[in-house]
């Protein structure tokens, strides 16, 4: 590789952490930040930070007139629906289960795209989603049998639902602009909606001192998380072949669950941490490329 390349191998497990972190961090500031002001907030800013990037480096941030109508569509449902159901999720279920159900995303994604996009599954896919539906019956049949299923897990499903709509979406109507514009937009556009709903049911955020733990936490997911993670993520996949890019994303459920032991004090059960598992390994199954055959052959 490149050396600027071989450089961004090291920006990818960083990557992992900030995301993978945002789990606890998100749940400490709902101890005393309402869920519709946290997403405004935090989507906003992320969005406006995104912004400043693409001017710094000189990018349009002009999306084509007639393609509005599919950016807002793909924003509302892979960024705002996403952020704020996972918002109510983490107030109502532990975020280390919360943080596992909502990477089953690849999982939904791959089976809409079969049915609606005619995507072929081939091996490779059909394995990740066996090993998807047995992270999720290794996860929810302990739970359903203990009457241990909250309303909070099905909105973390619902969220990761969300997010593969959004991908489908994307995937079925492109939007002719770079990445990083797609993705400002999209922010700013969850950070209206997240505002709307601010006003709506909490109305405007009256100003308070936080606890010193609740501001760490507040700094970590607007700066590291949103601000400095986004804008990590479009160097990446800028340098890196996807593959390799999606190292990062595998690396964040597993650091969520970590995280949420280590600062929320939560215990994972044994099925919490097989279905972690398994959920993991059917993402990377699926979001992984195969190697290609020549390569394959060479190495043996």
């Amino acid at each position: 590789m490149p050396n600027a390349s071989s450089r961004s191998l090291y920006l990818i497990p960083l990557l992992g952490l900030l995301w993978g972190f945002n789990w606890p961090a998100v749940r400490i500031s709902l101890t005393e930040i309402a869920p519709w002001t946290l997403r405004a907030g935090g989507m906003t800013f992320a969005g406006l930070s995104l912004v400043a990037v693409a001017l710094l480096r000189r990018q349009s941030l002009a999306v084509p007139r007639a393609q509005w109508l599919r950016l807002v569509v793909g924003g509302l449902l892979s960024i705002a629906a996403f952020n704020v159901l996972l918002a109510f999720a983490q107030l109502m279920a532990p975020t280390s289960r919360a943080a596992i159900l909502t990477f089953t995303m690849p999982i939904w994604a791959t089976l809409m795209a079969w049915l609606w996009l005619g995507e072929a599954l081939d091996r490779r896919k059909l394995l990740g989603l066996a090993l998807g539906v047995a992270g999720l019956a290794t996860l929810g049949l302990p739970l359903i049998a203990g009457g241990g299923l909250s309303f909070g897990l099905l909105l973390a499903l619902a969220a990761s639902v969300s997010w593969a709509l959004g991908t489908i979406v994307t995937k079925r109507w492109p939007v002719s602009a770079p990445a990083l514009t797609v993705a400002a937009w999209q922010l700013l556009i969850g950070g209206a909606v997240a505002g709307l709903g601010m006003l709506v049911f909490e109305g405007l955020p009256v100003p308070k001192l936080l606890q010193p733990r609740t501001l760490a936490a507040l700094s970590f997911h607007i700066i590291g998380a949103q601000a400095l993670a986004y804008f990590l993520w479009f160097t990446i996949i800028a340098r890196l072949p996807a593959g390799i890019a999606s190292i990062g994303t595998l690396m964040v459920p597993a650091v969520g669950v970590l995280g949420s032991v280590l600062l929320l004090g939560e215990r994972p059960s044994l099925t919490d941490w097989i279905g972690l598992l398994l959920v993991v390994a059917a993402s990377g199954t699926i979001m992984l490329p195969a190697r290609p055959r020549r390569e394959v052959a060479a190495a043996s």
